[in-house]
């Protein structure tokens, strides 16, 4: 049995009681928690605590909630998923070693969950996205997947997941781990093999620029494009006024996106792997991005954010899942999506989380939250983090 609930309240305990309520007197095995990041946290743990004693968690920080009847990023959001039975219920396995080594401990995490799973099992990865605040640092979602998929050796699993925010001003993040409250930690939830996941991955860029190369670069800060300062080139791009550009302009505006496969090929939206630009910095005519995963020699186009868009490829990816599941047994829905596509940040007049709400319609659980990074299969069974998307993805039990 799975069961979600979601309320809004500026005390956490009175959103946990109501959440509880929705969710009935039945003890669950496992709490899979989304916390707004107005909520102290120890104060999330402590509500949780006297609502479900003693009962293994999940989950962490949320820059916002989206359930099934409702969403919001104020910060006071809670949405909770209960598990109850061998048959639903996912192993929680976790490292809290980030800080020390992002690739190192994604490894770890890997081997361990490699060891725990068969091929085809659904695994969730939430982790903390933010190492440091000042000056703010991010744990790089790149590195951690390298080292996770290079745990697997070889093992192919369907993995989504993504990193956790306090806000959508990436002011902190934490985890639920040991049954307390943790920085620098990642957590896998490996379902049960009678569980399997359909995923579909909604974009919303476009290029408008030619291919260019990326000619310096110093881990996730592009200095030049093309042997040009790299600022000056988006915003010659863009039609921005040089030398003036905030980091968060550009980010609202535009990514970088590289395309996988053929370079040729007509234009497809799910071909592009794209990074959110952090900040820019005009002294050095820099954009620094949030992965570092970019190398010099890479092959980089501009992208442009494009609201119109990422609402278009929500009612076309969501008509797709649909028309895959249909027929299914449907247990749990999960929906990751970038903070950056709130209308708050993106500017659209519609939410994006809303339209995918109506168009799904869900007669199953489902829940989801705002995110720093998401992560879903990309290329075959390989999963790698994204930006500016949202990963929605559907539980089914195998008949």
């Amino acid at each position: 049995m799975i069961r979600t609930a979601y309320a809004r309240d500026v005390h956490a305990s009175t959103a946990v009681r109501s959440c509880r309520d929705q969710l009935g007197p039945d003890r669950p095995e496992l709490v899979l928690a989304f916390i707004g990041g107005k909520h102290p946290p120890e104060a999330a743990l402590s509500a949780l605590r006297d609502a479900f004693g003693d009962v293994p968690l999940a989950g962490g920080s949320a820059a916002g909630v989206i359930a099934g009847t409702a969403f919001g990023y104020s910060g006071f959001e809670i949405g909770l998923i209960t598990f109850t039975g061998a048959n639903v219920t996912p192993r929680i396995f976790t490292t809290r070693d980030l800080l020390a080594d992002e690739r190192a401990a994604g490894l770890g995490l890997g081997v361990v969950v490699q060891g725990n799973s068969i091929d085809g099992s659904a695994v969730m990865l939430l982790f903390d996205s933010v190492a440091n605040v000042s000056p703010l640092r991010l744990h790089p979602a790149s590195q951690l997947m390298e080292g996770f998929q290079e745990g697997l050796g070889g093992r192919a699993l369907h993995v989504i997941g993504g990193g956790l925010l306090t806000d959508i001003n990436i002011s902190d993040g934490w985890v639920f781990e040991g049954g307390e409250v943790r920085k620098h930690a990642m957590a896998a939830l490996v379902f049960p093999p009678n569980l399997r996941a359909t995923t579909v991955i909604l974009h919303g860029c476009r290029p408008v620029s030619t291919f260019m190369e990326i000619t310096r670069i110093n881990g996730p800060e592009v200095l030049e494009l093309d042997g040009q300062p790299a600022l000056t080139v988006v915003e010659r791009m863009l039609g921005l006024e040089l030398g003036t550009t905030s980091g968060q302009q550009l980010s609202l505006v535009a990514t970088l996106g590289q395309k996988q496969g053929d370079p040729f090929a007509p234009y497809d939206e799910n071909n592009y792997v794209n990074r959110l630009i952090l900040r820019a910095d005009p002294a050095a005519g820099s954009i620094t991005l949030f992965e570092p995963d970019f190398a010099v020699g890479t092959r980089v186009q501009i992208m442009s954010r494009d609201n119109s868009l990422m609402l278009d490829s929500v009612e076309r990816g969501v008509a797709d899942l649909k028309t895959r599941i249909s027929g299914q047994d449907c247990v749990l829905g999960l929906y990751i999506d970038c903070a950056g596509r709130a209308s708050v940040m993106s500017g659209a007049a519609t939410e994006e989380a809303e339209l995918v709400i109506s168009s799904l319609a869900p007669a199953f659980p489902f829940m989801g939250f705002y995110s720093g990074v998401e992560i879903a299969p990309f290329a075959g069974n390989y999963s790698r983090p994204l930006d500016w998307t949202g990963v929605l993805s559907i539980l089914q039990r195998d008949s």
